[in-house]
């Protein structure tokens, strides 16, 4: 996948990783990503430690999505 470097309203750059490529390593808004220079480039990692806190997040919006069938169920 290619991406293109981006100038922003205040004067920095930005690198936008494509949809696709979030989506296939489970990454999404608000994540911490490492930066790691080497030989051959970048590596760009997750950083962990968070998984607890998104995984309930997750379940909370299933849960207020589905809230009325959950409801249902539960009887």
């Amino acid at each position: 996948m290619k991406t293109i470097i981006h100038k922003l309203d205040d004067g920095s750059d930005a690198v936008i990783l494509p949809r696709e490529m979030l989506n296939n390593l489970n990454l999404q808004v608000g994540d911490q990503l490492q930066i790691i220079e080497t030989d051959d480039g970048i590596t760009l990692r997750p950083v962990g430690g968070d998984d607890f806190e998104r995984q309930m997040h997750a379940a909370r919006d299933v849960m207020d999505k589905y809230e009325v069938a959950l409801q249902k169920l539960a009887k």
